[in-house]
């Protein structure tokens, strides 16, 4: 079984989903017949690569709210993640570009540490402000998780996986997906959202179950 996760490593709601579904996928009986890929999908595509801005200023502008508002939605968020045992500190986090991150995932695929490599840049991002942005802090990233920092460079000093960064979106666009994160499985079945754990289980159950009635 494929399950096919679109999401973007500034979203707090695909974080908060990526760890609904790992819980969702650790009780789930037949999980090691699981396949999971994580796809891009760019919040802002057109965000300016050369800085960051803060990212309460970015969602009082996107929408419509004060900052004071903007605000009480980032505490809401951080009260959100402890319920599900994760860390964020969102009172100083800043919005850029992602297109450099998604290119790195993708080159992490290719050597077997996707999800890994999306994990710890949600991690940096979310819980320790650390840059997910600077090319600099993207390697330093990358190279933690196994990856080889010359490739790392080589990759972020050209244009390498960018096409397979449109094709994932252009793929959501296709699907429908207007927003992430977004959970297909198997082509089939659709999530939308950080939905509870509970709720992934039954689709991972209701997806296996057809498959196999489908095979009999």
């Amino acid at each position: 079984m494929h399950v096919e996760i679109w999401f973007d490593v500034v979203c707090p709601w695909c974080y908060l989903g990526k760890t609904r579904f790992q819980r969702a996928l650790e009780s789930f009986e037949h999980r090691e017949e699981v396949t999971v890929t994580y796809r891009s999908f760019e919040l802002d595509p057109f965000a300016d690569s050369t800085q960051t801005l803060r990212t309460v200023d970015v969602l009082a502008d996107k929408y419509g709210m004060s900052p004071a508002q903007a605000e009480d939605a980032q505490r809401q968020m951080e009260q959100r993640a402890a319920a599900d045992g994760l860390d964020f500190k969102m009172a100083d986090l800043r919005s850029g570009n992602t297109r450099d991150a998604h290119r790195l995932i993708h080159l992490a695929a290719d050597r077997g540490l996707q999800a890994e490599l999306a994990d710890r840049l949600f991690r940096a991002y979310f819980t320790e402000q650390a840059s997910i942005f600077d090319r600099d802090s993207l390697t330093e990233l990358a190279v933690e998780v196994g990856l080889d920092r010359d490739e790392v460079l080589a990759v972020l000093a050209s244009d390498h996986y960018a096409d397979a960064v449109q094709t994932d979106e252009e793929m959501a666009r296709v699907l429908g997906a207007t927003g992430v994160p977004l959970f297909v499985i198997d082509r089939r079945y659709g999530i939308s959202g950080a939905q509870p754990a509970e709720v992934m289980t039954q689709a991972l159950n209701q997806a296996w179950a057809a498959a196999v009635g489908a095979s009999a």
